[in-house]
Order: structure tokens, then C-alpha cells, then sequence
């Protein structure tokens, strides 16, 4: 799985991944490819969890898939209940 993302792709695939909660996404001002996501409750009033991708790992479908599955297990083991859910496949190579 060593296919390129577009940024849209990758914020669809993360904000999938977390269902049912919401993922917030935002890349810092300064202009680096850095990428920050926030798992936060359904009223946006509990931060849940955070994942961070630097340079360019969240554009690599690979290092994308192993961060998110990597912090899926680190809320299930927190005790929250995601919904079942895999890296999709060609549908979201670029």
C-alpha cells in the first residue's frame, strides 16, 4: 500500500476512521506539510485523542493506514467503541 493521497483523501479516510466520533483536522500556520487530528466527542466538548503526521506521512496511504489503526486501538483500549473499519483501497489511491 505505497500509494500517494491527495490531502482530501487522506481528511475523508481519517474522518472514517473514527466514526462514531468526529475528527478535526488542521495543519499549523507556518507552512509545513505537518498534519494534527483531534477525536472528539459528537458535541465537539471532549477531546477524545490526537494523532500527528509529520512531513509528509499522512499523503503515504501506508504511514496513513498504520497511524490511524494505531490510534483506533489506543481509544478501544481507552475503552471507546468504534465503529469496524479498514483502510479503503484503490478507491482512494491517487
Amino acid at each position: 500500500m505505497n500509494s500517494t493521497l491527495r490531502m482530501n483523501e487522506a481528511l475523508l479516510i481519517a474522518d472514517r476512521a473514527f466514526l462514531p466520533f468526529q475528527c478535526i483536522a488542521w495543519t499549523p500556520a507556518n507552512g509545513s506539510d505537518d498534519l494534527s487530528l483531534s477525536v472528539v466527542d459528537r458535541t465537539s466538548s471532549r477531546l477524545l485523542g490526537r494523532v500527528a503526521l509529520t512531513g509528509c506521512s499522512h499523503m503515504d496511504a501506508g504511514q496513513l493506514s498504520a497511524a490511524l489503526q494505531k490510534s483506533r486501538e489506543d481509544l478501544i483500549e481507552q475503552g471507546y467503541r468504534l465503529e469496524p473499519w479498514q483502510m479503503p483501497g484503490s478507491a482512494f489511491a491517487g
